[in-house]
């Protein structure tokens, strides 16, 4: 019968659209998958750098220490001339090695925050360079997603506009129940039965007598299982 035909072709609509909706609901978490990928690169260069800003700190505080530690040297050494004793002597040479000893320690640091500047700026060029990398990939596979996602948009306008078209031939009741099903059965409305006798929705098996009524297509039949509308499939 016509509107049994007609449910079968709305059903090939409905599953086109739904296969096409999940894919555009899809497409901008790719994107958003894309710019997070970017946004990760450039949180590893920013981090880099923060590191490279704190060891660039402490190298400017050791250099001052490092010259405060000569100041005191020079007085230390100074006062060699004006000690009485040597008692007194023996206590300035004393703060004497100490000092030259605070003064290797501070040289020993400068030299290793030195070290780790320059591996850190190497860090930075090759996390820089992947971002960049990154970037431009992101890019390019943007522009595709973005272009599949139009294509979506625009298939999805033409199938709705023509299911609509044809929606329009099914009666009210028909239709609303066939939509009811549709939303309840996870967007299988109305399902084949094959020589095997089985619904294609649940795979319950169909009475001989609806077997016949499907064949003759006199009148539209539920499964008595799931509730779907059920069409005989040579």
């Amino acid at each position: 019968m016509s509107d049994l035909k007609t449910l079968v072709h709305l059903q090939e609509f409905d599953t086109k659209i739904a296969g096409l909706e999940t894919e555009a609901a899809r497409l901008p978490k790719q994107i958003e998958a894309i710019h997070a990928a970017i946004a990760e690169a450039k949180k590893t260069v920013d981090t880099v750098k923060t590191r490279l800003d704190a060891a660039r700190k402490d190298l400017r505080a050791r250099e001052k220490d490092l010259d405060d530690i000569a100041v005191k040297r020079s007085k230390s050494e100074s006062r060699l001339y004006e000690v009485k004793t040597n008692v007194e002597y023996s206590a300035v040479l004393t703060e004497i090695e100490t000092i030259k000893a605070q003064k290797a320690q501070a040289e020993e640091e400068i030299l290793t925050l030195m070290e780790r500047q320059e591996s850190l700026a190497g860090e930075i060029r090759e996390a820089e360079g992947r971002l960049r990398a990154r970037d431009e990939q992101g890019k390019r596979d943007e522009l595709v997603v973005r272009e599949r996602l139009a294509a979506v948009e625009k298939e999805l306008a033409g199938l709705r506009s023509e299911r609509t078209t044809l929606a329009s031939g099914v009666p009210r009741n028909v239709l609303t129940d066939y939509e009811r099903i549709l939303k309840a059965r996870g967007g299988l409305a109305i399902a084949p039965v094959t020589a095997s006798a089985i619904c294609g929705g649940c795979r319950v098996t169909i009475r001989p007598q609806a077997i016949q009524e499907l064949k003759a297509a006199t009148t539209l039949l539920h499964c008595e299982s799931c509730g779907r509308y059920l069409y005989w499939q040579e």
